[in-house]
């Protein structure tokens, strides 16, 4: 298996990418390979620096950097020998099996979406987050932000999406896809939410449960929350900001303990033709090695092939 690493994306990059490549070493078989994309003199002096043997790694000489703040549909085209360019085309040939960057997040959706492509059906890929529940076991929330604006289909084919990683990449058998709402009984919500209900209700794609409130949302009442990406946004940054506050107050707990970002590394493009993984920008060595091995694991579980024998049936299902 070949693992391509955008070496330039993070606010602590190169360090914090290759100090993650180095940790990653102890659990990436040998026979794989990391394949680094980056400026070559810079990777070169920083494997150099931490006393990391050269020779182990592919190194994909890329001079040009997407920086955070630069145009997500414009990068591709003024850049195109740059990290993430040069990763998505090595993507797209099958020079690499998954691709992993924790640079600009808006740029990682749109190489996915115009380079990679949707597989066909999807409407709208989603990114997910963990959510950690009371009793220690995980939840999945999607979107968080991928598309704030969505129609009732578009909701629809994200809890198939979830269910499909939940039990492909979770372990969970039938999980529980519930609708984030503002309230349980079937009439709740604004429109759109009404009727994403309605589509849902009585499906043989995915086992709904039905509507779920902000409250339960470390409750296990649900294996899979679908919301749009407005609203996921909002709930994934809430999430962040009271796990900052319980570490600044000291608070020492399990749970507490399974909001760490670190662990989880970031988030597969869920709904496009290959595996990608979106890091936080602010990774650091510990985050890097968490999002090389989930890169590695997307693809040997054969989370993009799940999701379209899945919508093969969903698409069967409408005939």
């Amino acid at each position: 298996m070949k693992i391509g690493l955008d070496v330039m994306g993070g606010d602590f990059a190169p360090q914090a990418t290759i100090a993650g490549v180095k940790l990653a070493e102890a659990e990436v078989p040998k026979s794989d390979k990391i394949v680094l994309f980056g400026k070559k003199s810079l990777i070169l002096t920083e494997l150099q620096k931490q006393g990391m043997d050269a020779s182990r790694y592919d190194i994909i000489d890329a001079p040009e950097v997407i920086e955070m703040g630069d145009s997500p549909l414009k990068a591709f085209s003024l850049k195109p020998y740059s990290s993430l360019a040069l990763g998505f085309k090595f993507l797209r040939n099958k020079d690499i099996d998954c691709f992993a960057s924790a640079g600009n997040t808006g740029a990682m959706l749109v190489g996915g979406m115009m380079v990679i492509n949707n597989i066909e059906g999807i409407i709208r890929p989603s990114i997910s987050t963990i959510v950690p529940q009371e009793n220690g076991s995980q939840s999945l929330l999607l979107d968080i932000g991928a598309n704030p604006d969505c129609k009732a289909d578009v909701l629809y084919q994200f809890g198939l999406l979830g269910s499909v990683y939940a039990e492909t990449m979770m372990n969970i058998k039938k999980p529980r896809v519930a609708l984030l709402n503002i309230g349980e009984e079937e009439k709740k919500g604004n429109l759109l939410f009404q009727s994403v209900h309605q589509l849902m209700k009585d499906n043989d794609d995915f086992n709904f449960v039905g509507n779920i409130e902000g409250g339960d949302l470390f409750s296990d009442k649900a294996d899979v929350f679908v919301t749009d990406g407005f609203n996921g946004n909002i709930v994934l940054k809430l999430i962040e900001s009271l796990y900052g506050i319980l570490l600044k107050k000291g608070i020492q707990d399990s749970l507490v303990d399974n909001f760490d970002y670190e662990k989880i590394g970031g988030t597969p493009i869920l709904g496009i033709n290959a595996p990608v993984i979106i890091g936080h920008g602010i990774s650091n060595a510990q985050a890097i090695k968490s999002m090389i091995l989930l890169a590695r694991n997307v693809h040997k579980q054969r989370l993009v092939k799940n999701i379209k024998n899945a919508l093969s049936h969903y698409y069967l299902n409408l005939k």
